[in-house]
């Protein structure tokens, strides 16, 4: 396997995020979970997203109560493409039904897959529990429904009373539930793409109009060209992956099964990875060859090395996504959500087996199988099946899993016509709502908790995936802050890099507000954009070697400008360092293996930008501020274990006995530095603990080649950071 490539992920920040952090500091008492705000705050993403269907719902029901007419008559109009006297096309409503709503689940499939390879999923045996509990969630809504529609027409409908809306429910998470830990997004996750495969295979079989052999054969063996195009000819798989996709849609458009499951099937066959070294060196050739001789040629050039650089999961994701939350999903809404209501159609509602069957089996069926369901499997495998998040979050995954719409109301139509399917979509829309304010209501309480007892409703005795490999090893690892802290932050660096000195001011500030994290600085010199970055880590471990490794640390960092090799026996005779040893050590390479071991550990943890953190073992996500990491660390904390024994070698988990400090002076304190890292030095070797193992598994990167061009002047590169741009 190739290893990824260390990239700079610097971009130049916009103006007015230079200059001193003003961020005001967020922290909370230890190993509290960050607190819930108000529902609505800070919408984005799939809440922003989540708040635009529920628009759109509202903009179809005055649509259709106010111009009933010109709702009915604007969804059926055609939209076709014809030759001569040959037309093809479909109604409004089936463009959006079959057609857009393709790429939602393509969104789907692709969020589930990347969760597979690179989440907490990649480890098999948190995939058992959440399946089984998915499919008893499934069928005992069923049940009810079935209970209370036993005989009639209206018993076809069983399956409008089965599914999930997964860009919904999880829009309604992003919202009500603020501040929970990745675990129970993922539990959620898993939930409902299962749902949605069983959901659109019983589209096929119990509600389609019956398959057609051959374009079904059509769609598969389309289907299989495009498995093969990328196998044996990735370079072309953007032009292969349209071609096969469009054609897999078009032959399931007359085949009789949903198009949806095309691009549900093309989602969770493309898989995503880190970006590969030879794939990341090649983009930044291309990347220096428009520098030296730009033209068009070279700047398509490079801008396709630097996309080819992503995983095909990753540029799929990040073009159709936005798309999907904000225009497809609220479309949908707003052509299938519009029902005439009036007094009559409520009354009859309300008493109609349809709309009471559907709204039992979401707001009731659907939370008591996912509990009953988790509890009698983890009861009956005696413990070799675990829950992988807290019994809070197992209840808020429920009545989550209760918000029905999209393939519901697909079903809907497939199985009623006429006040049936008027009722069929009051229910869905009931029950929607009732499942939204209940989950809210549910994760309301667990916030109301104490924090060990809020930590234990959301987490259990689960334990996340760890991302880093490897110990901590204090023979070659540097380490300020109490060496025995039961947090354990982990940054790979490099020197040369105008965000890691932005990222430094904000380091000191968590140590000396966090007296129980230990830092730890690795090398990850970016020596193909970053010419003196390998030269100033080796001078930094030269200075170690003189007990001096953190005053050179923040000189580097101050003075990025200054690393070509005079600048560093300078700076090491400013520091009072022997200059006749700094300066053999350095041009002999004393150091070059030291260094070399930091960057292979860095490939072996898929790090492939500078600066990155690893918080106790897991990859923190996100800008670097103040706010930001305290609130990671408050993560954390949470997670440990309150019964954990007291083990002051024990690393991340263990309980802290009390601080033993290794806190460098800040840069105009540095002529005092030299003591202090002699200090730290004989710390080190008086405790030497051992440190514990953290399993390894690859960390995403997502980042692309860059030049790393500095801060304008007057942008200090020693300020404090005021968050990382998103890319």
């Amino acid at each position: 396997m190739q290893r990824a490539a260390p990239q700079c992920t610097y971009t130049t920040p916009p103006a007015s995020n230079r200059g001193p952090d003003t961020t005001k500091h967020r922290d909370g008492p230890s190993g509290v979970l960050p607190r819930a705000g108000h529902p609505w705050a800070g919408l984005h993403g799939p809440s922003a997203g989540a708040a635009i269907t529920v628009l759109a719902v509202a903009a179809a029901l005055v649509w259709a109560n106010t111009a009933p007419d010109a709702y009915d008559a604007f969804w059926e109009t055609r939209l076709e493409a014809g030759l001569g006297s040959r037309h093809l096309g479909w109604s409004l409503r089936t463009w959006v039904d079959s057609g857009l709503m393709t790429l939602f689940f393509l969104v789907v499939g692709l969020e589930a897959r990347k969760e597979f390879d690179l989440g907490d999923l990649r480890e098999r045996n948190r995939l058992v529990l959440p399946i089984a509990a998915s499919l008893l969630a499934m069928a005992v809504p069923v049940g009810i429904y079935l209970a209370v529609n036993q005989e009639g027409p209206a018993a076809h409908g069983w399956g409008v009373a089965m599914s999930t809306d997964s860009a919904l429910a999880l829009g309604a998470f992003a919202m009500v539930a603020r501040g929970v830990p990745d675990q129970v997004r993922a539990f959620l996750l898993t939930l409902f793409v299962v749902d949605d495969v069983v959901a659109l295979l019983l589209v096929i079989f119990a509600y389609g109009d019956g398959v057609s052999p051959g374009p079904a054969l059509v769609a598969a063996a389309s289907f299989a060209a495009l498995l093969t195009a990328r196998r044996w000819r990735p370079s072309t798989s953007r032009r292969s992956d349209l071609v096969f996709g469009v054609g897999t849609w078009a032959a399931l458009m007359f085949s009789g099964i949903e198009p949806p499951v095309a691009g549900l099937l093309i989602g969770l066959v493309t898989t995503a990875r880190p970006p590969l070294r030879s794939d990341l060196e090649h983009a930044t050739g291309l990347v220096r060859l428009y520098r030296e001789q730009p033209s068009p040629a070279r700047a398509k050039s490079a801008t396709a090395g630097v996309s080819a650089s992503l995983s095909t999961n990753a540029r799929l994701h990040h073009l159709f996504h936005p798309w999907t939350t904000f225009l497809i999903v609220p479309l949908f809404a707003l052509s299938n959500a519009g029902i005439q209501i009036d007094l009559t159609l409520l009354t009859q509602a309300a008493t109609a087996p349809v709309t009471l069957g559907i709204v039992l089996a979401y707001v009731l069926g659907k939370p008591a199988a996912v509990v009953l369901g988790t509890w009698s499997i983890t009861r009956s495998s005696n413990g070799r099946v675990s829950v992988p998040v807290g019994w809070g979050a197992v209840v808020g995954s429920g009545t989550l899993a209760g918000v029905g719409f999209t393939v519901s109301l697909l079903i809907a139509t497939l199985a009623f016509q006429g006040e049936q399917l008027d009722q069929a979509k009051i229910g869905i829309l009931a029950a929607a709502v009732l499942s939204t304010v209940t989950s809210w209501a549910v994760y309301r309480v667990i916030d109301l908790l104490p924090s060990v007892r809020r930590r234990n409703a959301l987490l259990g005795d689960s334990t996340g995936v760890r991302d880093l490999n490897g110990a901590v090893d204090m023979e070659r690892d540097h380490v300020r802050g109490p060496v025995t802290a039961p947090i354990t932050i982990v940054e790979y660096g490099d020197f040369e890099c105008p965000y890691c000195s932005r990222t430094e001011p904000a380091t000191r500030k968590l140590l000396a507000s966090h007296p129980d994290i230990r830092y730890v600085w690795r090398h990850l010199p970016l020596s193909d954009v970053h010419p003196h970055a390998r030269l100033a880590a080796e001078a930094a471990e030269a200075a170690a070697s003189q007990g001096a490794f953190w005053d050179m640390h923040s000189l580097l960092l101050e003075r990025q400008d200054r690393l070509a090799l005079a600048d560093l026996i300078g700076h090491a005779e400013e520091l009072g360092l022997d200059v006749n040893r700094f300066e053999r050590e350095l041009l002999g390479g004393e150091y070059r293996n030291r260094v070399d071991r930091h960057v292979a550990d860095a490939d072996a943890n898929g790090v492939a930008g500078t600066p990155t953190f690893f918080i106790n073992g897991r990859r923190h996500h996100g800008s670097h501020d103040v706010a930001t990491m305290s609130e990671a660390i408050q993560r954390a904390r949470a997670e440990l274990r309150p019964s954990t024994p007291a083990d002051n070698t024990a690393g991340p988990g263990a309980a802290w006995k009390g601080p033993r400090t290794i806190l460098p002076p800040p840069p105009d304190a540095r002529g005092a530095g030299k003591a202090e890292n002699a200090r730290e030095s004989r710390a080190v070797r008086a405790t030497r603990p051992v440190a514990p193992t953290i399993p390894h598994s690859p960390a995403l990167t997502t980042c692309s080649p860059c030049a790393a061009p500095r801060p304008p002047e007057g942008a200090s590169s020693s300020r404090p950071d005021r968050g990382r741009p998103e890319h």
